[in-house]
């Protein structure tokens, strides 16, 4: 079976309060975005050891495969149905890794989306979330994966109706990779002024001036280059840009027709959905 993940970007995203378990609630609206991976899995014939057989392709992922999220997931329902069966799993990787988008998070709750409607485990979507949980803040809004006011660590989920049916998106992803827990540290927590479902839901001409990134400030002193490529966004017509999550990826949102001629270096990824 395969399916193909999705990756996420923040329309505003306020740090409200640190935590006494050493996370952060937040507001921001989640929107997913249609730049995807690919993931397979095929049961393996009989239950022999490894569990999982775990390939990859496309973009290089770091670190040990076997702390990589999808793994995670099956390891995770493996303990609550003893019956799930020995599988391989390929994963071909698109989403640029510690780019604001989720891709880990989108792997892994598309894993447990997977494995939940292959194996017939029967599992209800708000158990399935609290699975989710586990594995990430951002991994619960990819069982929704539809347009949502995100608050407390991300898990607690409002939909909401955004119309951008007249509009496309550009995504421009360099390779900065932008430490989280860094990234977190810079920020004063508070509470937004504005109610970001209701400006997510106004005419994306209203955005500008009112859905803000709290990570954009440090993170633009850091990296100045990020700074550049949102204004740019900007002077080629975009009506609305910002970084996603705690970056560094870029997008702006167009019409459709005007999408701007885009002379982009090669080491920065482009996506246009």
């Amino acid at each position: 079976m395969v399916v193909f993940p999705n990756c996420k970007i923040n329309l505003g995203l306020y740090i409200t309060k640190k935590r006494e378990d050493g996370f952060h609630d937040i507001a921001t609206i989640f929107y997913p975005i249609e730049w995807q991976d690919a993931l397979e899995v095929v049961p393996k014939n009989g239950n022999n050891s490894p569990a999982i057989q775990f390939t990859s392709s496309g973009l290089t992922i770091p670190g040990d495969p076997e702390n990589n999220l999808c793994i995670k997931a099956y390891q995770l329902l493996k303990k609550d149905f003893p019956s799930l069966p020995s599988i391989l799993l390929h994963l071909h990787k698109v989403i640029p890794m510690g780019a604001g988008l989720g891709g880990g998070s989108s792997n892994a709750a598309a894993m447990l989306k997977l494995l939940n409607e292959y194996f017939e485990l029967n599992i209800p979507e708000l158990h399935l979330s609290k699975y989710a949980l586990q594995l990430g803040s951002d991994c619960p809004f990819f069982i929704l994966n539809k347009p949502a006011l995100a608050t407390g660590r991300g898990e607690q989920l409002q939909p909401i109706k955004i119309d951008l049916e007249d509009y496309k998106f550009v995504l421009l992803s360099p390779p900065i990779h932008i430490n989280t827990a860094w990234a977190f540290q810079q920020i004063t927590p508070k509470i937004p002024e504005i109610d970001l479902a209701f400006v997510a839901q106004k005419s994306v001409d209203y955005w500008r001036k009112y859905l803000v990134n709290q990570f954009e400030q440090p993170v633009f002193t850091a990296y100045p280059e990020l700074a550049q490529l949102k204004d740019e966004l900007y002077q080629r017509g975009a009506i609305y840009a910002s970084m996603t999550g705690s970056g560094s990826t870029i997008f702006g949102i167009f019409k459709k027709d005007n999408l701007p001629k885009l002379t982009i270096p090669d080491h920065i990824l482009l996506k246009i959905v």
